[in-house]
């Protein structure tokens, strides 16, 4: 057959190549292999009716953690990390970055244990801190950190680290920062900052204006203690003046690194991240964060926009932010990652973790393909009724036998 199976009838929304309308998709040998209005059924392997469902790329979570082979207990190195297969390819993930869970001394373990285990496509943010996430004093010895060895673990994995992580630190000075610039000065690696303590003599806006540079990243944007509005409700101008700098702003959702009260006034002011990110980890699977799937609909609760530019946020933008190249895009020839969506309407309720909103739409995640394969399907929209099956389906070893009773 000229398609394994084509996607019919589905609204393609894939803003890397600004496609929004209705069309069809077919693949062959896990790649995109055609798109367009009207294909032909009969020249398909399998044919699946996609009408009144929304088709995009494989969505991309920028900030997550999965390092769950650390073995520390209560930290992300370990016990805090998930593995990344059970809650991203329910949620259309099927591209993840690890924010710099493990540093240079205990990515070795990470990449082999993890990495290249997952069916998940797999990068990483490397820790500026050489052993990580393993616990937060950890991070608060800038002056420890090896540049050298940090360097040398990226030339070893550059297929795969693709950032910089500075995170969670508590010191009155930038020396993490400086120590990141110092890094990103010999690898052009952009540096994704988790802020962590807020101290005077670093204020965040001097961070976003003159810390950082053009495409550098600025995660945990609406964690509370980031000035977003005024006392008037206004956004900040320095958030507009670092936009236009070229600063990268990731949601990073988190466990308490989200609050509705700078979310939703201004993103219905236009001041909206880049990328939404979840931050996911064992803390708030079963919190704030649930999936993916769960923050897309939490964010149209926050400010209505069109669908091109919620699913903008979750696969063009965080492909070009961390240059995941084939990432993120349904072109003729990229793998087949593909997430099958439906919208549900009514009354819902999302909460940063504290407070409730309500919202009046519900994205929910039908089928995910990774490299053309199913590994998602909510409603076995892919499976034939067990009725069309052969009489004896579902007994596959050589040497198995129904055994008739005496």
């Amino acid at each position: 057959m000229k398609y394994d199976f084509i996607l019919k009838h589905g609204h393609v929304i894939d803003p890397y190549n600004e496609i929004d309308t209705v069309m069809d998709l077919a693949v062959k040998d896990g790649k995109v292999a055609a798109i367009a209005p009207d294909l032909c059924a009969a020249e398909a392997a399998a044919v699946y009716d996609m009408t009144g469902l929304y088709v995009t790329p494989g969505l991309i979570d920028t900030h997550a953690h999965f390092y769950y082979t650390g073995g520390l207990p209560g930290f992300i190195v370990g016990d805090r990390s998930l593995m990344a297969d059970y809650f991203t390819f329910p949620a259309g993930v099927t591209t993840v970055v690890d924010a710099g869970t493990a540093g240079s001394k205990n990515f070795a373990h990470f990449r082999t244990t993890v990495i290249d285990r997952a069916k998940s496509r797999f990068f990483a943010s490397l820790n500026i801190a050489d052993y990580g996430m393993s616990t937060y004093q950890s991070e608060q010895f800038p002056e420890t950190n090896s540049v050298e060895g940090f360097v040398r673990c990226w030339e070893e994995n550059k297929d795969i680290i693709r950032g910089i992580k500075v995170a969670h630190y508590w010191g009155e000075d930038w020396g993490q920062i400086d120590c990141a610039k110092r890094v990103q000065e010999k690898t052009g690696l952009p540096i994704m900052v988790d802020y962590g303590h807020f101290r005077p003599g670093r204020p965040y806006d001097q961070l976003v204006l003159e810390k950082l540079d053009a495409g550098d990243i600025a995660t945990h944007c609406f964690r509370a203690p980031v000035p977003i509005v005024d006392d008037d409700g206004k956004v900040y101008d320095y958030l507009w003046k670092a936009k236009e700098r070229g600063i990268w702003f990731d949601l990073g959702h988190g466990c308490e690194s989200f609050v509705f009260r700078s979310a939703v006034p201004a993103m219905r002011q236009g001041f909206i991240p880049d990328v939404f990110s979840t931050d996911l980890h064992a803390a708030n699977i079963n919190g704030a964060v649930m999936d993916m799937a769960n923050i897309l609909s939490k964010m149209l609760a926050c400010c209505e926009m069109p669908l091109i530019d919620l699913f903008r946020r979750v696969t063009a933008n965080p492909a070009k932010m961390m240059k995941l190249d084939g990432a993120g895009n349904l072109s003729l020839g990229a793998d087949a990652d593909i997430a099958v969506w439906s919208m549900r309407e009514g009354e819902f309720g999302f909460t940063d973790g504290k407070g409730r909103l309500s919202g009046s739409k519900k994205l929910e995640c039908e089928i995910t393909f990774r490299g053309g394969k199913v590994v998602w399907d909510r409603n076995a929209r892919t499976y034939l009724p067990y009725e069309e099956l052969p009489a004896w389906y579902g007994i596959s070893a050589p040497d198995a036998r129904v055994i008739p009773t005496l």
